[in-house]
């Protein structure tokens, strides 16, 4: 997709900052940019997909599927910060992350400054972008990694500037800031984090700062020198860092120990260093295990220069590189990413997680906050220790150190003092140390010692010590492994634990509920189980049930004393009886529930809620100041305060509790609204300030910020999640409160028409608001519609499927409610003829939808429709199809089936693709089907660059090598065939698949039959293995962004590849007959089994 050489140019220091210790100012920038284009208007129920470890789950946000191949140039909103060292620019439009931070006195980006916008299907609902620091949170990719941050610019008296970025994010509508300051007199770039829980309940999250650096040959990671494990994600797998002693995502680096390579500066790099980006030649994780160290960072020897990340380890605990691996495969990516030819790495800081996925809990009304700090360092090489004052490295050359030291202020006349064991000094040097000016000198010392200290001071100020004396990390570290069945888990007790970690975890693929209904089986009672269902239960918008499970929980609890220690059954219970509209006993139930010190704040608040809601203000004001006093930074609760206050006559007390609240949070936009400053926020964020105002009875401010919502909801991002029909929904609720019901209706009838692209209700409150629109008005297709979208995507998809057919009976001419409704059919009830019919009347009202193209065609697939009629059906629609990849490939490979050879490679060549993370491959081998069909032996070796795609390092080429054996007679091809060894298939490295049939021919050509039959009796007992082996996901599994819409049978699919690797077998060991009767049974069940397609032509037309 690149046109063209893009520079990004970085607007100057303003004239009125030219004075200022820290110059921060507001100037777009104009950077080419390939934007998104839009996203599908279909939600996209995705819960079993699996990303990075945990739930890929989309909804409410829109799904992207195409980026713009188009580069223009955009102008993009940036903040700037610089002092004498350093020059930062956030993006506020891009979820506030920095885009670059360059070293003043050395020329440097120390962080990658990408050129370009260049996103490629990477986050989580698809647009991301490479370089600067991405912040992840609440989960990875952060969700809203491509949505706008609301931004505020803070100076402080010393001359300290602070640039808040804030959302809410899109799932759980909690409120994350950060804020990115810099000083005047140092050359240390913070990062103030601000996590705040908005809801009810208490959630779960990860923060990962996510750094890139720009890598090459010559680019070291350092981590601390007592890192000596580091682990896969979920743990799965750990080897020794950093010269790795196992075979690590399938290279097997103990063998590569003995090669050696220069990088500049002459230094030596064996190939088994995880450390260097140059060694690892496949994408690959790896995160720190037990480091009692506070610091980790990045090194290019070129250059000379790099970064160093500080934080408090007893948070800050995660510590991880990442790379796309130096190879064709990463440079493949890299082309998608950027237009610049960089690679680069991902140094990570992860703050309450130390691995992923692997989440924290956040409680009601709780704040998190904490400071990461980096800064960059020239000279001295990967650092050996470091504080957010110095850093440090010390190399012993015989009687000589040689001490590298950079320091993050003016430290003139500093000490470095080196003793040794006893204390007693060994040398010392006094140096001026300055930003920029590090100190790098070999330092005689007096005397041998078998430990030395170097001590960096500053007058009497401590500013880094390093000891040669490395202490043991606790780095015993047993792989994770995948909890047993419910019913072969032997305890109650392990039951609960597994059902809560894997609800924690927001594991894609196994649900906690089995766990905790065991649990139940063996003890009717089990307080743990009964809250967890109920919780999940409450989610979904089943308070009976809720209740019901909650009770029993209850009783359990008190039944020897009124007051248990743990009081979240309680809590919950509250919640639930409050949304069944019992508020007084509600208010009981939170009283008892606030004897624990854990539920007394989020307790607390709900009954002010609930007094403010009633008129008691007195009360209202008392129950908040006991919150205040258990959680100071309470949000919500210091906000009602305000209007508490103000009802009771005190506005100068109110006006001057916002002011202290808005000094703590300069984005919390209830209290900005408080204070009468404009609500510049998304229409979203309006929407959760209208609903606190309606939840404590201040209904004429909540009409007033719906009405601000509405214009807001002009001037929505590109993916935000659609409000327009919500807000009138909201309205028109609150209208009724108020007993205006001509208005409410109004209010109504704009619902049902305004344009409801993109509106996927997400709240409990949208959920039964539209409830109560739908049994108000049995004309409402709108309510139900949308009711319908929330449904399904909360677990309770019957319900859904009444709500979508009220409304198409209503409105028939909804694609949205049809396709919906066609893929409930097939994905819950099962009934694909009721699908095809539901999908079939989306197509009648919007036959130019290539969406529904592709997943008509899907359908008939899953069917069993055979390649022709599905040919015919995608050629009559062609125009479309050639609009998505996904339909593409599925055209092009009925085409090669077909034998329409130029047709499919034609197809191939005109469109660029844009592969998703982890779902790589799907291209290359339909283009390598196409190569193998026409024999075209080098276009296979070298794929387009307009595929975007190259093969993975561990992917098995046997079959290629073995055809270019056969078509040019080229023994070094057969040679290159029977050494293939394994596969990578799945996100994941196999021993055995497919490919090897291959290179058993290619033996058997070479002459080497004990080696065939070896290797034939190794597949035939992975044959065996396979087909014994439970059907289900990879529970590791972490990035498996398969975006088959339909529901699979795992162990029909496990039956049919066992089917076609005995297929093989058969035709190695002589019985074709038998061969073509399996395969022959296999095309009944999947007619277009490509491969199975691809031998049994092979079995008809043998070439050899």
């Amino acid at each position: 997709m690149s046109q063209g050489e893009s520079t990004l140019i970085l607007p100057s220091r303003p004239a009125e900052h030219a004075e200022a210790g820290v110059a921060a100012w507001r100037a777009g920038v104009m950077i080419d940019s390939y934007l998104p284009e839009a996203p599908d208007r279909y939600p996209a129920y995705l819960d079993r997909r699996v990303y990075q470890g945990s739930s890929g789950r989309v909804y409410p946000l829109p799904f992207h599927d195409r980026i713009s191949p188009v580069k223009a140039p955009a102008k993009w909103d940036a903040v700037h910060l610089e002092n004498r060292w350093l020059r930062l620019m956030v993006l506020p439009e891009l979820g506030g992350r920095i885009h670059g931070a360059f070293d003043r006195t050395r020329n440097y980006d120390f962080f990658y400054r990408n050129p370009v916008i260049k996103p490629a299907l990477v986050g989580l609902t698809g647009p991301w972008v490479s370089g600067g620091v991405e912040f992840n949170w609440p989960q990875h990719h952060r969700p809203a990694t491509f949505l706008p941050t609301d931004v505020e610019i803070e100076h402080e008296a010393d001359g300290a500037v602070t640039v808040w970025c804030s959302d809410h994010d899109p799932f759980d509508r909690m409120k994350g800031m950060h804020g990115v300051r810099m000083r005047p007199d140092n050359a240390v770039l913070e990062l103030r984090v601000r996590l705040y829980n908005r809801g009810e309940r208490t959630r779960t999250f990860l923060w990962w700062t996510n750094i890139a650096a720009r890598a090459d040959e010559n680019y070291q990671s350092f981590f601390p020198r007592d890192v000596r494990v580091v682990a896969d994600h979920a743990k799965r797998a750990t080897t020794g860092f950093p010269a790795a002693d196992r075979a690590y995502y399938g290279v097997d680096y103990p063998a590569r120990h003995d090669e050696v390579d220069t990088a500049a500066g002459g230094v030596q790099v064996r190939g088994d260093r995880l450390d260097w980006y140059r060694n690892i030649p496949v994408p690959t994780s790896y995160m720190c295990v037990g480091s009692k160290e506070t610091f980790f960072g990045g090194y290019d020897h070129a250059a000379r220069a790099g970064f160093v990340h500080v934080a408090d380890r007893q948070i800050a605990v995660g510590k991880k590189q990442w790379t796309w691996g130096a190879s064709e495969f990463g440079d493949a990516w890299g082309r998608n990413l950027t237009d610049d030819g960089s690679a680069y790495v991902e140094l990570m800081a992860g703050v309450f997680t130390d691995n992923q996925p692997d989440f924290s809990f956040i409680a009601p009304g709780e704040t998190k906050v904490f400071s990461q700090f980096w800064y960059p360092i020239q000279e001295i090489g990967p650092v050996q220790a470091a504080t957010v004052d110095a850093a440090v490295r010390v190399d012993l050359q015989g009687t000589s150190a040689r001490v590298g030291v950079a320091v993050t202020a003016d430290r003139p006349g500093c000490r470095l003092s080196l003793v040794d064991g006893t204390g007693a000094e060994v040398a010392e040097v006094r140096a001026d140390i300055a930003p920029g000016k590090p100190f790098q000198e070999s330092i005689p010392l007096t005397r041998h010692a078998d430990r030395l200290v170097l001590r960096v001071l500053h007058g009497d100020e401590l500013l880094v010590e390093w000891d040669s004396l490395v202490p043991s990390a606790d780095d015993q570290v047993t792989p994770a492994r995948e909890p047993a069945a419910p019913e072969d888990v032997p305890t109650v007790e392990e039951l609960s634990v597994i059902g809560a970690h894997l609800d924690q975890y927001r594991h894609a693929t196994r649900s906690p509920e089995p766990y905790w209904r065991e649990a139940l089986r063996r003890d009717p009672a089990h307080v743990a189980a009964k809250v967890g269902l109920a919780g999940r239960a409450y989610q979904r918008g089943d308070f009976a049930e809720a209740e019901k499970l909650l009770r029993v929980a209850v009783s359990r609890l008190t039944t020897l004393n009124p007051n248990p220690v743990d009081t979240t059954a309680l809590y919950c219970l509250g919640l639930v009886l409050e949304r069944l509209g019992r508020a007084d006993e509600a208010y009981d139930v939170y009283g008892s529930s606030s004897w624990a010190r854990a539920w007394r704040a989020p307790a607390g608040y709900r009954m002010a809620r609930i007094d403010a809601a009633h008129g008691r203000n007195r009360e209202a004001l008392a129950r908040l100041e006991d919150v205040l006093r258990t959680e100071p930074e309470h949000l919500q609760a210091r906000a009602l305060r305000v209007i508490v206050l103000r009802r009771n006559g005190k506005d100068g007390q109110a006006a001057e509790f916002a002011e202290v609240t808005r000094a703590l949070d300069p984005l919390d936009w209830w209290t900005r609204d408080l204070l009468g400053l404009p609500l510049t926020t998304d229409a979203q964020t309006c929407l959760d300030i209208a609903l606190e105002y309606v939840g404590v009875g201040e209904h004429d401010a909540a009409l007033r910020v719906l009405d601000v919502a509405r214009e807001r909801e002009g001037s929505r991002a590109i993916g935000q999640t659609a409000a327009g029909p919500l807000l009138e929904y909201h309205r028109a609720e609150v209208l009724r409160r108020l007993g205006r019901d001509h208005e409410a209706r109004e209010a109504v009838e704009r619902a049902q028409s305004l344009d409801a692209t993109w509106c996927f209700p997400s709240r409990l409150d949208d959920a039964l608001t539209l409830e109560r629109a739908a049994n108000s008005d049995d004309t409402d297709a709108r309510a139900r519609a949308l009711l319908g979208h929330w449904l399904y995507a909360n677990g309770r998809p019957d319900d859904a499927c009444t709500a979508w057919n009220a409304a198409a009976v209503i409105d028939p001419d909804d694609p949205v409610v049809w396709r919906n409704l066609g893929l409930a059919a097939f994905n819950h009830l099962g009934d694909a003829e009721q699908a095809c019919a539901a999908y079939d009347s989306a197509l009648a009202v919007a036959g130019d939808d290539a969406k529904l193209i592709f997943e008509r065609d899907q359908l008939s697939a899953r069917r069993g429709v055979p390649p022709g009629p599905r040919l015919d059906w995608l050629l009559r629609n062609r125009a479309l199809v050639e609009t998505r990849d996904d339909a593409t490939i599925e055209l092009a490979h009925l085409l090669i089936t077909a034998d329409r050879l130029d047709e499919a490679r034609e197809l191939l060549l005109g469109r660029t693709f844009q592969p998703w993370e982890g779902g790589e491959g799907d291209v290359l081998r339909v283009w390598d089907r196409l190569c193998r069909s026409q024999s075209t032996v080098d276009d296979a070796f070298a794929p387009p660059e307009s595929l975007s795609e190259a093969r993975h390092p561990l992917a098995n080429t046997a079959q290629l090598h073995l055809m270019r054996g056969d078509v040019l007679g080229d023994r070094a091809a057969w040679e290159l065939a029977a050494a293939q060894q394994g596969d990578f298939l799945g996100m994941s490295a196999q021993p055995y698949s497919e490919a090897t049939y291959s290179s058993v021919l290619a033996l058997r050509r070479l002459g080497r039959t004990e080696e065939a039959d070896r290797l034939t009796e190794a597949l035939r007992a992975f044959c065996d293995t396979v087909e014994a082996s439970p059907a289900t996901v990879d529970y590791f599994a972490t990035s498996l962004p398969s975006m088959l819409l339909f529901t699979e049978d795992l162990a029909a699919a496990q039956l049919r590849r066992v089917a076609f690797l005995r297929a093989q077998l058969d035709i190695l060991g002589g019985q074709h007959a038998r061969a073509g009767d399996r395969l022959a049974a296999l095309l009944v069940e999947e007619p277009h089994h490509v491969d199975a397609l691809d031998l049994a032509r092979s079995i008809r037309n043998p070439t050899r």
